[in-house]
Order: C-alpha cells, then structure tokens, then sequence
C-alpha cells in the first residue's frame, strides 16, 4: 500500500504543472488524501472488515469532498484533481494512469447487485463533470470531455463528448489511421477537460446543420411549387379569359 501511494504521489508531480514537490502535494490535494484513505479502506474490505472500510470512507468524504466506495478497485498513479464532487461507485474498476477531474461520477443504472459500475481502461482522462454510467468498459487512453454522459462502451484511443456521449475521434485499429468519423482538427482541440470544445466535429452540431440544410431546401422547393402553381393559374386564367 506504501509503494501504491508513493507512485500515486510520483505520478500527479508528473501530470500537474502546479505541483512543486511531494510534501505540496501530500499536505495540499485532497485526491490524494482521498487516495490514501481508499487504499487503507480497501485493505480492510478485502480482510472482510467492511464495517470499519465504510467508516474511513465516510470520514474521507467529509474531509475531502470526495466519495469512494472501499471496494472499488484502483491501479497505480491514479490523479483526481481538484476532487470536490467526485463519485466512485463500489464496483468500479480503474486502471493505471488515470485522470479525473472534479464533478465526475462513476455510477451504476441499477440497484441489482453485482457488477453495475464502469471499468476504466489504463491512460484515461475523465473531464470536469463528466458521468460514466453502468458495467460498461471504457478502453485504455480514452478521453472524455467534461459534462458528458457515457452509458456506452468506448473503443481504446477515442475521444468522447456529448450527452448522450458520442465518439468524436477513434484510431482504426487496422490501420492506425483516424476513423472515418474524426474530427478534421488535432485531437486536443476536441477534447476539454473544462467543457469548451473546438471540434468542428461535434456529432450535435453536425446533426443540426444536417437538419438546417434540410429545411432551406424544402423551403426553396416550396418556393419553386408555389411559383409554378402560381403560374399554371395565371396562364389557365388568360386563357378563359382569351376564349370568352
């Protein structure tokens, strides 16, 4: 469990700009006190002392703001940053290198007991707000953007936006080349952590233009009936007209 936290700690002064040094980021993030106390809480749940697990876990949430549920299983160097509203549920699983912001939730869409929480792959990055929903499996190095809803698996390397969440950028696998359905400008202009998104991409917006480009189009054939019907009935006229 030492050696856990010690690569949790190595990793967020790889990942986060801010951090200066260890003893900074021991005294000041509240993932990372979260952190500690969910491996602690999750050694006494697999020792079958889960009444204890639930109390350090409580005690975590009222501390830092952040809810994990002892028995969810987490790998090495995982990063919540900021922290405050996060929600982990208890058969959520999540690999290594992981990153998630604040806001997020890992949840389940069911009271049925068994597996009801997301697995995340390794390398994921979960943005601001966003929520996983489900026993859905979430592919290594996948991103997605903050307030997006995910109640659908996502392949490896793809990037997610959108509610219901919509796959906006995804390697084919055969290939290594980007799907036919990527976005036209770098990946990292598609993906936020913080919400705005610059891809022209977006399957939402895509989905409108369609739509508007529809309607002009019936309206200028409208146009074009309503001219030639307005024309057979002028001619129609003169010509009763010429023959009385």
């Amino acid at each position: 469990m030492i050696k856990a936290i010690k690569d949790d700690i190595n990793g967020i002064l790889e990942k986060d700009p801010a951090a200066r040094n260890a003893i900074e980021v021991i005294v000041n993030y509240p993932g990372v006190h979260a952190l500690i106390l969910h491996r602690f809480a999750n050694t006494l749940w697999r020792n079958h002392l889960k009444f204890i697990a639930r109390f350090i876990a409580s005690i975590s949430r009222f501390l830092t703001g952040i809810e994990i549920h002892p028995a969810a299983l987490i790998g090495q160097r995982f990063f919540i940053d900021h922290g405050t509203g996060v929600v982990i549920g208890e058969t959520a699983e999540i690999g290594n290198d992981v990153t998630i912001y604040h806001g997020v939730t890992l949840g389940g869409t069911n009271w049925n007991k068994g597996k009801r929480h997301p697995t995340l792959g390794n390398g994921v990055i979960v943005g601001a707000g966003a929520k996983i929903l489900g026993p859905i499996d979430i592919g290594h190095g996948v991103k997605v953007g903050a307030n997006s809803v995910v109640v659908k698996g996502v392949p490896d390397g793809a990037s997610v936006i959108g509610i219901p969440g919509k796959i906006i950028q995804s390697k084919d696998k055969s290939s290594g080349q980007s799907a036919a359905n990527s976005c036209t400008l770098s990946e990292n202009l598609c993906f936020s952590s913080y919400g705005e998104t610059e891809c022209e991409n977006d399957p939402v917006a895509l989905e409108i233009r369609e739509l508007l480009t529809q309607l002009l189009t019936l309206e200028h054939k409208l146009e074009e009936v309503c001219r030639e019907n307005k024309k057979t009935q002028t001619n129609s006229f003169v010509q009763e007209n010429t023959t009385v």
